[in-house]
């Protein structure tokens, strides 16, 4: 019995491992840019309207790739659309590496971010359909750390390949097209890492299996109910897979259903945690991290090994969140992290408005932000997200949700550059800290909690709070 125990949750590991990888692409993806944003603007003499296009790009794709999933994810299964995801991720990362002209570049980088759009709301609701409710909170935020990881590994990777660019510079014997993307022009090294994690992900996604709960609304049951007995157990897939056939036949399987009673509620919580969770200016600090840190006296060697720190931050963290978000629940975390979050931005802002020589305190408060975000929002908006909305419309309704998140990301980050060169960075981090104090009353009166709850116990939860017996 217990050998059959561990394979199950081998099995089920290994599951949740490969879709998360999806989330360290999506974090290196978003994150290796902070690393060429200087050099990129230089060479291609670039205005602060440009040098925002060049890192909103990528987040235009996101926004198309978070509006098509739902509808490509509920209609092909969610495996075959995260390969998909891969292969753009790929494309882009070697289209990146050697484009011969900025557009070409901007391309590169919306390529990118359909991949990214994709995975960010398929990955997590990939694994939430599978994870047993008791332990679904802990294998969603793998999600969430596979994110972190990628952010940290981006960091690494600029850090690291800016060194050996030093390093070979001073070399005779470097030539050719390593010499060019390695030395002359290293950004481009920095971009086409990536090809390595996106070729991993598509080789261990063909191994694995649809989600069952896809494979029952599609209609196949022997499929699916396979895949839950591997899973769980066959006892226990039993009692699954005829809960999950109830509320399949109790849904209607359109959008319509998200604007009934209780559903709406649901429905404006994950859209409220997607929006909130992109103006705690978490992406901001991962995009801009090193041209934040140049403002306060950091030179680009510098700015990049403390980018480097604050990655290390955000992982140790997320380790935590993921150890506790079934046993503190989601509420809890994200109410008292949010309210954290809050007083770091406006301390942050505080040091800027200063004038004074705060580069090291800077660079505290940041770390302290970081901690609380990582610990709060940034964990639990990909577990809540897929464990909020109804069976036969899960892709879609999180489509919706995540489209929102990249959209707020996308018109921060265009107008970062420009709202902080006009008004100050002061004005940047304090306008963060007015919106996570509203996020913080809202999270309190709307988010309920959802620790150890089904995925078709928590969608009786908002059918009962409308006033409708399901």
């Amino acid at each position: 019995m217990k050998t059959q125990d561990g394979r199950r949750w081998l099995y089920l590991g290994l599951i949740c491992l490969t879709a998360s990888i999806g989330g360290l692409l999506f974090g290196f993806d978003t994150a290796v840019i902070s690393g060429t944003v200087n050099m990129v603007e230089a060479q291609f003499s670039l205005g602060k309207l440009q040098v925002g296009w060049f890192t909103g790009s990528a987040l235009v794709g996101c926004i198309l790739g978070a509006a098509i999933a739902g509808v490509l994810g509920d209609r092909f299964g969610r495996k075959p659309i995260l390969i998909l995801a891969a292969f753009l991720f790929f494309i882009s990362a070697l289209g990146s590496t050697v484009p011969p002209t900025f557009g070409v570049l901007i391309v590169a980088r919306l390529i990118g971010g359909l991949g990214v759009g994709i995975a960010s709301v398929l990955a997590p609701l990939f694994i939430s359909e599978f994870a047993p409710a008791d332990v679904r909170g802990r294998l969603v935020a793998l999600y969430q750390l596979s994110i972190v990881i990628g952010i940290l590994l981006a960091y690494l990777s600029n850090w690291s390949l800016l060194r050996l660019s030093d390093t070979w510079g001073r070399s005779a014997y470097v030539e050719g097209f390593l010499s060019w993307i390695v030395i002359e022009e290293v950004w481009r090294s920095m971009f086409g890492a990536e090809m390595i994690p996106a070729a991993c992900f598509m080789l261990l996604l063909l191994a694995a299996p649809e989600s069952p709960r896809w494979l029952l609304k599609a209609g196949q049951e022997q499929r699916g109910s396979a895949v839950l007995a591997r899973v769980l157990g066959t006892a226990a897939a039993l009692r699954e897979k005829t809960a999950i056939q109830e509320t399949l036949q109790a849904e209607e399987g359109t959008l319509r259903e998200l604007f009934r009673p209780g559903f709406r509620t649901a429905l404006m919580v994950g859209v409220g945690l997607s929006v909130f969770g992109q103006l705690t200016g978490v992406n901001i600090v991962v995009y801009y991290g090193p041209s934040i840190l140049e403002e306060v006296g950091f030179e680009v060697g510098g700015a990049l090994q403390y980018q480097v720190l604050l990655g290390v931050i955000n992982l140790v963290f997320t380790i935590a969140a993921l150890c506790v978000i079934d046993h503190l629940g989601r509420r809890p975390l994200l109410i008292v992290g949010m309210a954290m979050v809050t007083v770091s931005l406006a301390v942050a802002g505080g040091l800027f408005l200063s004038g004074r020589d705060t580069g090291v305190l800077i660079v505290i408060v940041l770390g302290v932000y970081m901690a609380c975000v990582a610990l709060s929002i940034c964990a639990v908006i990909w577990v809540l997200t897929p464990e909020i909305f109804p069976n036969a419309i899960r892709a879609r309704a999180a489509s919706i949700a995540t489209l929102c998140n990249w959209g707020t990301n996308g018109v921060s980050a265009f107008f970062f550059p420009w709202y902080v060169s006009r008004y100050g960075m002061h004005t940047g981090f304090l306008t963060f800290a007015g919106i996570c104090a509203l996020a913080t009353v809202f999270f309190w009166y709307f988010v309920p909690e959802t620790k150890g709850k089904s995925l078709e116990q928590i969608e009786r939860m908002w059918l009962s709070k409308g006033g409708i017996q399901s």
